[in-house]
């Protein structure tokens, strides 16, 4: 398994808003824990959009939200 990070998935994780949705353009940083566990008990959705809910989950669960923070300030979206 490659856990080489990549900076522009990350770029793109910091940077992606919900695209539908009670909380639609909102980063997924921002969503509320009990959403991104309502997705974990459901099922993500697939694609792209369930990739980065899945990889957020599991950032915030390791308390890393300050990594995407910080990202977003020090790497703005043009």
């Amino acid at each position: 398994m490659d856990m080489t990070p990549d900076k522009e998935k990350l770029l793109e994780l910091a940077h992606y808003r919900m695209p539908y949705g009670k909380f639609k353009g909102r980063y997924l940083v921002d969503l509320p824990d009990a959403y991104l566990i309502w997705f974990k008990q459901q099922g993500y959705p697939s694609g792209k959009l369930g990739d980065l809910l899945r990889s957020m989950m599991e950032i915030k669960i390791n308390g890393l939200e300050p990594l995407i923070r910080r990202v977003q300030k020090d790497f703005p979206q043009l």
